[in-house]
């Protein structure tokens, strides 16, 4: 990856609010396909960035974002069980709707810093969206997919983790600006 490369997708690590929003600025049709989302035991760093116990289980979402076709971003998102049953209830029935729509359209949601952070090229994160990617896809992901960015959301002190990772090609493509139209009542 050259330097143009590396700045590009520092960019992408770094940008803040809904990487949704600025992904379905890329082309003509955003689309969320969901890969999985079940009950699983929790992992190290999920715990860690939860603050949780060495034992509990999370839901974890999973999910390829795509614009015109093109996949570019394999993510999970992964919350204490418990979470479920209160401030968080709304993931159960979200479907391929981004998880952008519950996060940034309730005030009483806050974002910790985004956290850029490169996987093990043999980790269990990493397997697990190999494996994910080659049967969505329908080949292999880029051995160069290893750039994420972590942030956690936290709403009513119940908090949720989520992890974005890039395909490198994202660094070579930017965002169009679309001036936003003033609507009345809302800025």
């Amino acid at each position: 990856m050259g330097i143009a490369s590396r700045e590009g997708l520092r960019d992408w690590l770094r940008a803040p609010g809904s990487l949704s929003r600025r992904l379905a600025r890329l082309g003509q049709r955003f689309e969320v396909q969901v890969l999985s989302q079940r009950i699983a035991p929790l992992r190290r760093l999920e715990r860690q960035a939860l603050g949780l116990p060495r034992r509990g289980l999370t839901l974890v979402r999973e999910v390829i974002l795509k614009v015109d076709g093109k996949p570019l971003v394999w993510a999970r998102s992964a919350l204490h069980q418990s979470a479920l049953a209160g401030p968080w209830r709304a993931l159960k029935g979200l479907g391929h709707r981004p998880l952008a729509d519950l996060l940034y359209h309730d005030r009483r949601v806050s974002r910790s810093v985004l956290q850029p952070r490169r996987l093990a090229r043999h980790g269990h994160t990493r397997r697990q969206m190999q494996r994910q990617w080659q049967h969505a896809v329908g080949e292999p992901a880029s051995p160069q997919m290893l750039w994420s960015r972590n942030s956690v959301f936290r709403r009513y002190g119940a908090e949720l983790r989520v992890m974005e990772l890039f395909v490198p090609e994202v660094a070579e493509r930017r965002p169009v600006l679309v001036p936003r139209r003033r609507t009345r009542g809302r800025v």
